[in-house]
């Protein structure tokens, strides 16, 4: 197994960073790396995921939701072509430091027989697209859209 790991302390309440991760909807609006995502957050609801870093060409997934903790954590699992191959199980963790402060935590777990090839090749453009990510919804959480104020839950 190989994993790449990210994570960034957002000057907002978790429920706030929460309510941002979890508006699919507005991710056209916000998010750099994850460019959509189409499909309901429940365990083992299919998802169609179309992301990409700057600079890099996008590409859809169509992932499961395998782990839904609100306001804690998030999963899902995809794969290449055929499981075993090329498998990634992306994870969002969210994480209390203050009632006022969220450390978010953005990693993903490969497996397969074609990880070290791939990640190889796009190790580095997937780094930089969790970084980017990152930074915008530390942005959005910390500018208040999408607290209660704002207008979705």
């Amino acid at each position: 197994m190989k994993e790449l790991r990210t994570e960034i302390t957002i000057d907002a309440p978790v429920a706030d960073v929460w309510r941002v991760l979890t508006d699919f909807a507005a991710y056209p609006d916000w998010n750099p790396f994850v460019r959509s995502i189409e499909g309901k957050l429940a365990i083992g609801a299919p998802l169609k995921v179309l992301l990409g870093a700057s600079g890099s060409r996008t590409m859809t997934f169509k992932p499961t939701v395998t782990k839904l903790k609100p306001l804690e954590e998030f999963r899902w699992l995809g794969s290449l072509f055929f499981p075993g191959i090329f498998d990634g199980e992306h994870i969002f963790e969210l994480q209390a430091k203050t009632p006022e402060t969220t450390l978010f935590t953005q990693r993903e777990e490969f497996n397969g027989f074609l990880v070290s090839l791939i990640l190889g090749r796009t190790g580095a453009d997937t780094r930089r697209g969790f970084e980017e990510m990152n930074a915008a919804l530390k942005a959005r959480a910390e500018s208040g859209i999408g607290d209660s104020a704002g207008g979705f839950a």
